[in-house]
């Protein structure tokens, strides 16, 4: 159902990198990229994830109850992929734990310009 979804950043090359370290987890590199934003992709069929210096040229801001979910393929991987994110400048909104009696493991953090982003598995 999702095609893609896009972030707002203040440092387009800080969050190149720091996307490209976290997203190469999931099988993810770079698709396509243009002076004010970069694109993120697992193959043909696969949502694409992107980021962008705002279009109006205002400062990027962060959304009040915003977040981007990432589907990881086991709770080990919500592991590795919390504390790559953390080792890679992330802070922490919530480490990886079981959050509901339906499977649902998830770890909630905050890239470098604010967003907040889960990883999580259900099962």
């Amino acid at each position: 159902m999702i095609g893609y979804t896009s972030l707002g950043t203040n440092d387009l090359p800080r969050s190149g990198a720091f996307y490209d370290a976290l997203l190469a987890e999931f099988g993810a590199q770079r698709v396509f990229e243009q002076p004010d934003f970069i694109v993120w992709s697992a193959g043909e069929n696969s949502p694409a994830f992107s980021v962008h210096v705002p279009f109006d040229g205002n400062a990027a801001t962060v959304g009040n109850g915003t977040m981007i979910a990432l589907s990881a393929a086991s709770r080990d991987q919500v592991d590795a992929l919390y504390k790559k994110a953390i080792s890679l400048g992330a802070t922490s909104e919530g480490e990886p734990g079981q959050r509901h009696e339906n499977g649902f493991y998830a770890a909630y953090f905050r890239d470098p310009d604010g967003n907040k982003l889960n990883i999580h598995h259900m099962g």
